[in-house]
Formats: C-alpha cells, structure tokens, sequence
C-alpha cells in the first residue's frame, strides 16, 4: 500500500488537535452502537451554536445519552429549501452549526446537500467529522470486491421502477461498467427486490447486511436465489443494506460486451489486453473473440 511521505511529518494533522470546528459541520453519528461516536463528533455536537437532524426526537435520544443539551432543529427533504435562507444568514454571522442525519455520514441517501450546495456557493466554512456509514461497512464485510463499488441509496419502490432502473445498470454493465453495487432497502421490500435482481443481473454472488453493529447484526453471504429462499423463510427484519458483485468473469456475454467496447477506440491487440487484465481471463482466450468479433464487424 503506497505510504505518503508527509506521514513522517511532525507538522502531520493526524498527529495532533484540528483547529476549533466552525461554519457549516457535517457530523457523522452512530449507526446503532453508541460507542462508535468519535470524541470530535461529541465535541463537534457540544460547541456548535444548532444542530439541524431530519428528526428532533432520534437526536435528542443521541444527545441525552452523551449529555449534551446543545439546541436542534429540524431539516429534512421537506423544509430544506425553505430553511436554507436561515441557516446562511445564522453562518454569515459567525455561528457554528452542526448537520447530522438520523444515523450515519450525513448526505448519503438524506438531507443536506442543497444546504451544502448553498453555503459553498456563498464561500461559507464547510467542514465534516467523519465517522459510521452503513453501505461502506456493509461492503467490508460482504467478501464481496470492495473496488469499485457503486452506492446507489434506496432503490424504487414500485416493481416497474425498480426493474427499469435495475435494467439501466445492467446495460451500463454491458457497456463496461463492473462494480459491486450496493442498495438501502426496506424489509418489506427485500424479496421482491432479491427476485428483480435475480431476474435482470442473473444468479450472482451477493450480501444482504442487517443491523449494522447492533446486537443482531448479521451478514448473510451467498448467490441470489440462496438469499431469497432464505428470506423466505426467515422474514427480514431491521435496517438493511443489499449488495451484489459485479459480473461474472467467465460470463461470455460480459467478455463479449467489454471487448466491443474496448474495441470501438482500440486495435484488437490493445483491446485484449485490455480486457484480460480487467478481467483475469487467458490472453489468447480473449485475443482469439476479439478477433473474432472484429472481423465480423
């Protein structure tokens, strides 16, 4: 793993004490153990001015068990725009204030970055105490390929929406795209989504993460059809996040679809090359269907 040489630095910022936390914080809260709230995010949450959450009631809960009566607000997809105007004038005049989400990194997949959006467009402090994400711990533990992935939040609700963005993701994939992809998705939902997964991506490796560093965490690893008829016997339950890997290597059609696309800007020779180092298949196996499919044009 490359090393920066700035680590050996006395003047390196992970040695020491950040300067004071001011303008617009983005401060990430637990997932569900408590005990992964970071120092600076209590700090962070103890001198701000405000914090704004999605929902008072959760974070006062947070903020009582970590005895800090700092006062909140609410903003959400709903009143954000309308919020904004405040919360700039309350930065422009030097107050520090604290963004949190229900649980998490703030932004992803919940409020906040229109709010973000305008505080940079205005040259106000922005900053962010890092910490918990589901989809990121999820896709640690999933023994799924951590790179690349793709996040995608929540995917739709309704199964025609659903299958029809799924099917866009799968074209991408036909053009090249290869990445474990990663979803939110409500436990009502899963088996519908498990099956539309099935049914557009194929039969793949695949995760589904529940409870997240709670007391009933569970990770359950395997092909898609396994998860599903697991589910169907254990109904899900909690808050949970799905994941699938990305295509098969020995898929003939994925092979087939990443040489077109590396040979539309490449000689043949390149674009095998190309190929079988994306994907670990022989050379001459993949040199001989280039080949094959330039000459047919």
């Amino acid at each position: 793993m490359p090393v920066d040489a700035s680590a050996e630095s006395p003047d390196d910022p992970r040695d020491g004490q950040s300067g004071p936390l001011r303008g617009l914080v983005l401060v990430s809260t637990p997932i569900g153990n408590l005990g992964d709230i970071s120092a600076r995010a209590r700090e962070a949450l103890a001198t701000c001015d405000l914090i704004l959450c999605e929902d008072t009631r959760r974070t006062a809960r947070l903020l009582a068990a970590m005895d800090i009566h700092t006062r909140t607000d609410t903003l959400h997809d709903h009143n954000e725009d309308g919020k904004i105007p405040m919360v700039l004038a309350r930065l422009r005049a030097g107050q520090t204030i604290a963004l949190v989400s229900d649980a998490g990194t703030p932004l992803v997949s919940d409020p906040g970055f229109r709010l973000v959006r305008a505080a940079i467009a205005e040259e106000l402090p922005v900053s962010a105490v890092p910490g918990p994400n589901a989809a990121v711990t999820a896709l640690i533990l999933s023994g799924l390929p951590p790179l690349p992935f793709l996040f995608l939040g929540f995917p739709p609700p309704r199964p025609a929406a659903r299958r029809a963005a799924f099917s866009l993701l799968r074209a991408a994939e036909r053009a090249g795209l290869s990445s474990t992809l990663i979803w939110h998705e409500a436990p009502h939902r899963l088996l519908e989504t498990l099956g539309d997964v099935q049914e557009v991506f194929g039969d793949r490796s695949a995760a589904v993460a529940r409870e997240l560093t709670k007391r009933f965490e569970t990770v359950e690893r395997g092909k898609v059809s396994g998860l599903a008829a697991l589910f169907v016997r254990e109904p899900a339950r909690g808050e949970i996040t799905l994941l699938i890997g990305p295509p098969e290597t020995d898929d003939p059609e994925e092979l087939d679809a990443r040489l077109r696309a590396a040979l539309a800007t490449q000689t043949v020779k390149d674009a095998a090359a190309l190929v079988s180092t994306a994907t670990g298949l022989p050379r001459k196996l993949v040199y001989a269907r280039a080949l094959q499919i330039h000459e047919e044009g």
